[in-house]
């Protein structure tokens, strides 16, 4: 593979993000790690601090780049010249939701595959809202986040907790 895209709301980037991204730089030769605002969620950082936690917690990882984008990931898949989507599998239930969206992708752009990437099994249930649940309520999310996003998690909650 030549440039894959690995795309999410990484809200906030996780361990587990990064495992991913990690893995999937070693099969192709550019890595673009992207987030985008999804109109089903709010997120706790804005889209431009999304990006800047990613590059913090991404810089050192070779042929990897980080960047941000609006519309369909199909669409933004083209203008970057990818020609591979990845996706990070935790457990069975995202199967269903994931498999929707690939196919919806394929109809979509049919010349652009969709690989998945199974969690690594310590990060299986480190899901970013979890992580906001835990951080909101007092709990200790350092374990599952990189040092940049904890501080940005901090900063963010402190005034609620």
């Amino acid at each position: 593979m030549d440039t894959a895209v690995y795309a999410g709301t990484f809200d906030p980037v996780t361990y587990g993000h990064l495992d991913i991204a990690r893995r999937a730089s070693e099969v192709c030769q550019r890595l673009i790690v992207a987030t985008t605002n999804t109109v089903t969620k709010q997120p706790l950082f804005s889209l431009d601090e999304r990006t800047t936690l990613l590059y913090e917690a991404l810089k050192e990882l070779p042929g990897v780049e980080v960047a941000s984008f609006s519309g369909l990931l199909v669409d933004f898949c083209r203008s970057v010249g990818a020609k591979t989507i990845v996706r990070g599998l935790r457990a069975v239930s995202d199967f269903e939701y994931e498999f929707e969206i690939a196919m919806m992708n394929r109809s979509l752009a049919p010349d652009i595959e969709t690989i998945f990437l199974v969690a690594n099994p310590e990060y299986m249930f480190v899901s970013s809202s979890l992580i906001k649940a835990v951080a909101s309520s007092g709990g200790d999310v350092s374990q599952f986040v990189p040092p940049e996003a904890l501080d940005a998690i901090i900063r963010r909650l402190a005034p609620r907790l």
